[in-house]
């Protein structure tokens, strides 16, 4: 069975998402998913920020298996391509059997945005005295906008948006999208909750713009030698990691800061009162991106088509 994007669209929803995430982050922090490290191979096809990359990403939870193989290649962004672009095949973990090959671009998309929405249900309640009402964003792509419409999912008090990119245009294209501002990136950091979701090499975010309690979600800079943060962002902050081991080996952000990781999120998930999230500091939660949340979303989306086929 192969599963075109515009099927995914139809079949995945953030309704369904963003829990199964959840549990899928409570069941990799409790050692239940077999998930190796990425293998990452350079395209060699330019040389600087157009040489793209190729990643495969198996993993085994479940009932299910899986692997995504997926593409970067921040050069195309200036020929109007994808940046990412990605193929997920699901197998039955009992037999082998093949299930579905679904085009895995939404699925990062879409599984991105939930991991952080699932995120930010449990880190907020345990790090704001009040609910947060204020989102900046430092970013215009498909990550800014698909995040909007993940947090609000559980996010009801947010109000105010700010938006900045170094694409002036972009940032005002989404902000009269989704009723924000275009702003600049310090203007876009001054605010409760910070979204940080560029391709940037070098840091976009200053530590200096926070406010004292900020909670900053960062998405971006996925490679050992990419970072979004500068130095003080990170070493003030209580880093909280979407997978831990992946964090140290894979986030530029937390290797090149020298900061410490305290905490994997699946752990805050799974026992909130057990959580020493600070009040009195910032807060970074760091994700790479990881194959239990592809194969997740994947096993929904087929799920979702056996149940309207009737098998």
């Amino acid at each position: 069975m192969y599963v075109s994007e515009q099927e995914v669209r139809a079949a995945l929803t953030y309704e369904k998402l963003i829990p199964a995430i959840r549990q899928a982050l409570i069941d990799y922090s409790a050692g239940l998913v077999n998930q190796p490290p990425r293998m990452i191979l350079r395209a060699g096809n330019a040389e600087g920020h157009r040489n793209g990359w190729f990643a495969v990403m198996p993993v085994v939870a479940g009932d299910v298996m899986g692997v995504k193989t997926v593409t970067f290649y921040a050069g195309n962004d200036e020929l109007g391509l994808h940046t990412h672009m990605a193929m997920v095949e699901l197998l039955n973990r009992a037999t082998g059997e093949p299930l579905a090959v679904m085009d895995g671009r939404l699925i990062t998309e879409m599984r991105t945005a939930a991991v952080s929405a699932a995120a930010f249900s449990g880190i907020a309640p345990l790090h704001f005295s009040s609910p947060p009402a204020s989102f900046g964003i430092i970013g215009s792509g498909v990550q800014a906008r698909a995040h909007i419409t993940a947090l609000r999912h559980v996010w009801p008090e947010m109000h105010e948006i700010r938006i900045s990119s170094r694409n002036a245009a972009n940032a005002k294209r989404l902000a009269e999208e989704v009723n924000a501002l275009a702003v600049s990136a310090e203007e876009a950091a001054g605010v409760d909750v910070v979204l940080v979701a560029t391709t940037s090499p070098i840091p976009v975010l200053k530590g200096c713009w926070l406010k004292p309690d900020a909670l900053v979600i960062a998405v971006g800079a996925s490679g050992a030698s990419l970072r979004e943060l500068d130095d003080e962002a990170m070493v003030s902050s209580y880093v909280i990691a979407e997978g831990r081991s992946c964090i140290e080996r894979e986030s530029g952000d937390v290797l090149l800061s020298g900061a410490k990781v305290q905490a994997e999120i699946g752990e805050i998930l799974a026992d909130p009162g057990a959580a020493t999230i600070p009040r009195d500091q910032r807060i970074v939660f760091k994700t790479v991106g990881m194959a239990i949340e592809d194969v997740t979303a994947a096993r929904l989306v087929w799920q979702s088509r056996q149940a309207t086929s009737g098998k």
